[in-house]
């Protein structure tokens, strides 16, 4: 083992987090650990929330009371009933156990970015509000509601703690449950409780009815099997992973290492060979789908109201999308097509209507719109007219003839509920309230339960009806302690890239700072596409930021082009480009705020996790960067060694890592350049981001002789999830950046 300098790190450090000297006298004082500790700053707001069929029962998950990181599942008759604690998960395990969840179970929980525990998902099953499905420790259980005030009955389907049963789906009507078992899907009928297996030949590398891992972690699919409207068919994806190479994680634990042999798609090699058939339930008859032979994917599927079924096909390029539907041979009709010269982005927004037309989303007019679409032609119709991108369908009232969906607001920063009627007209806007709004639609359309939170305040769920008017508080989600800390007003602030794009940026600053003082700040980003940080939303980062600010550091969030909420032409800002435009853009930025009277130029750090762990590193190994020092969580270092369906829709093809988009992005090659403190962080089980990345950089410093910091967490996968853990992450970034970032002591 080398003794360089990097090494430190992974000596257990004694960190002395300087302690604010600009706290306001009396102010609470707010601490990391109880930031990570329970009750939860944010509160125990509800999650995953479901209407039933009906629409009079409101089902959802909440953390425990004696620990926030287990969910327990809640229910709540509507209007008017009380919360009722369905089922807890304490009572499921006795005393004394522990959740039993094996290794596909922990990596596809963590593919959905779930890190609680105890019930983390659940379904109601049939038309009515009595029945719900959920997966526990390996098994399924079945809740039947009784009345209210009556507990409801709690019954163990399923009894193999070693082969669990994967993603369980209820026939539309609640008749029947599929789910996965050892590779194979089977249906049970709930009321024998007969068992059927449909398909044969699972092996270690081919399954049926499960999402494979590119649909999963890049496509947002995470099922593989879909029912016909009247339960007597099923749709089905087989995946043969068996081309896809094999990547060995050792998962190096404090004391042992586990080797794990992971089917990872690399960019620019083969995926899984994914293929569809629709099974008789009854007679057990298959009939293969004729999907394209072309390479690509198949990231949606299911069944129109009339039963006929249908599914979407991208090219490898993911330039062309392509609905088709299915005859009773097999054979497909192409229905519709979507093209885009850099890439056309997947979504949920397709919904058939009685008479037969589809709701579709396009961004074929520079910004998503909704369509409506002829099944027989083709023909499309704009529906909407939004000045900011339509973000997505979330209801629909078949009777009135009315569409809901969410659209963009103030340039991304906010989202609202507007609604269409689907004859044609002016759109109205539902919810007006400033901030994010969440919204839940019972399948009537006539009501629905909004989660609607802004920057500082958490969510808070309502339940209102479909003009928007709100009928009763379902959850206020009171957050005293969070609101009894001192907090920077935020200053929304907007910066212009070298193209004229205006970008959207939030600075905080120092609480309690003196005139003529600077103070660092530290740069707090993502900037990978899709996703924004700067929103007029709750964010779980937010009591951080608080503590930074009380720790006398500003800090400042920044959206550059490709972050998403904005049309077309800024959203295709990375095309072929990762590691310019943004770098590019937060230069920009950064070094537009450093002339604000109280930030100090030269104290100016940067924190990223993820895209964003590889833009902070990326921002330091640059000879002209504006950064006193970088923190690196999981980053890509070389984006040769990450996913096909993710990179390639971005960066193209890698030529063997030649192609000059895949050059430009890689980190290792430009080692070379690091001139400013750099910490990376990194879980050795990650599946994700392959800790290969981390180690790739890890060696170019080392050849190099280059100073560094490191830190590894055993056995921990992508988010680093456990409390325990990201208090420690957080330990260390912040006593890397006050030794980094903060003024020289005065010399002798």
């Amino acid at each position: 083992m080398s003794s360089r300098t990097h090494l430190v790190a992974l000596i257990p450090l004694l960190l002395v987090v300087t302690v604010a000297e600009m706290r306001p006298a009396g102010a609470a004082e707010l601490t990391l650990e109880r930031i990570f500790a329970d009750p939860p700053l944010s509160g125990r707001a509800p999650m995953q929330l479901a209407l039933s069929e009906d629409g009079t029962v409101l089902a959802y998950l909440r953390p425990n009371e004696q620990d926030s990181e287990i969910l327990d599942l809640w229910g709540r008759r509507l209007p008017g009933g009380a919360p009722e604690r369905l089922v807890a998960t304490a009572d499921l395990l006795g005393a004394g156990a522990a959740q039993k969840l094996t290794e596909a179970e922990r990596m596809a929980l963590e593919r959905k970015r779930i890190y609680k525990r105890g019930i983390t998902s659940f379904m109601w099953c049939g038309d009515g509000a009595d029945a719900l499905l959920f997966p526990f420790s390996g098994d399924l259980y079945w809740a039947r509601l009784g009345a209210a005030g009556e507990a409801p009955q709690v019954v163990r389907l399923t009894r193999d703690d070693d082969r669990p049963e994967l993603s369980p789906r209820c026939s539309p009507h609640g008749n029947k449950i599929s789910f996965t078992k050892a590779g194979d899907v089977y249906v049970l009928d709930v009321a024998s409780h007969k068992t059927r297996r449909l398909t044969r030949g699972a092996s270690a590398t081919r399954s049926f009815g499960l999402a494979e891992f590119i649909a999963e972690e890049e496509m947002g699919r995470h099922e593989g099997l879909w029912w016909s409207p009247d339960e007597t068919r099923v749709l089905v994806f087989g995946v043969d992973e068996s081309p896809v190479s094999v990547k060995i994680r050792a998962k190096i634990f404090a004391d042992r290492t586990e080797l794990v042999e992971q089917r990872y798609p690399a960019a620019g090699e083969a995926n899984a060979r994914v293929t569809a058939q629709v099974i008789d339930v009854r007679t057990g008859r298959r009939t293969a789908l004729k999907t394209p032979t072309e390479d690509g994917y198949l990231p949606r599927a299911g069944f129109f109201r009339d039963g006929t079924p249908w599914l979407q096909w991208q090219s490898r390029d993911q330039k062309r999308l392509v609905l088709y539907e299915a005859d009773r041979r097999g054979a497909l009709r192409q229905v519709l097509e979507e093209r885009d010269e850099a890439w056309v982005e997947l979504h949920d927004d397709l919904v058939g209507l009685p008479d037969g037309r589809l709701l579709w989303s396009s961004e074929a007019s520079g910004r998503r719109q909704l369509e409506l679409v002829e099944r027989a032609s083709g023909a499309r119709v704009q529906l909407t007219a939004e000045p900011e991108a339509v973000e997505g369908v979330v209801g629909v009232d078949r009777a009135a003839g009315v569409v809901y969906y969410t659209v963009a607001a103030d340039r991304g920063r906010q989202r609202q509920v507007h609604a269409v009627p689907l004859a044609g007209g002016a759109a109205r806007a539902v919810t007006s309230e400033s901030g994010w709004h969440q919204p839940t639609f019972a399948r009537s359309g006539t009501r629905f339960i909004d989660v609607a939170s802004a920057w500082g305040r958490p969510a808070k769920t309502t339940l209102r009806s479909a003009d928007g008017r709100e009928t009763i508080a379902l959850d206020d989600n009171p957050t005293p302690e969070l609101a009894s800390f001192p907090a920077p007003a935020p200053e929304w602030r907007d910066f212009r890239a070298d193209d004229g794009t205006v970008l959207n940026g939030l600075l905080l600053a120092p609480l309690g700072r003196e005139p003529g003082r600077r103070y660092p700040v530290i740069t707090w980003i993502y900037g990978g596409p899709t996703y924004q940080m700067v929103a007029n939303r709750w964010t779980r980062a937010y009591p951080l930021f608080l503590w930074l600010t009380a720790h006398g550091y500003g800090v400042l969030l920044v959206d550059n082009r490709g972050t998403g909420g904005r049309d077309r032409a800024i959203d295709r800002a990375h095309y072929r480009r990762f590691g310019d435009v943004e770098v590019r853009d937060l230069f920009g930025a950064v070094r537009e705020v450093a002339g604000v009277d109280w930030v100090d130029p030269a104290r100016i750090g940067v924190w990223g996790w993820s895209y964003g762990g590889y833009l902070s590193a990326r921002a330091v190994l640059d000879a002209h960067t504006p950064f006193a020092a970088a923190f690196a969580a999981a980053p890509v270092t070389d984006w040769t060694l990450y996913d096909t369906h993710y990179t390639e829709r971005y960066l193209g093809m890698p030529d063997g890592g030649k192609a000059e988009a895949y050059t430009r992005a890689n980190l290792v090659s430009r080692a070379g350049l690091l001139a400013r403190p750099l910490l990376i962080i990194h879980g050795t089980a990650d599946d994700n981001v392959l800790f290969d990345n981390t180690l790739q950089l890890v060696q170019a410093l080392e050849d190099a002789s280059l100073p560094f910091e490191l830190m590894i967490y055993p056995g921990k996968a992508h988010g680093v999830s456990g409390r325990a853990a990201q208090l420690h992450v957080y330990k260390m970034a912040f006593g890397f950046f006050d030794r980094t970032l903060r003024a020289a002591p005065p010399g002798p």
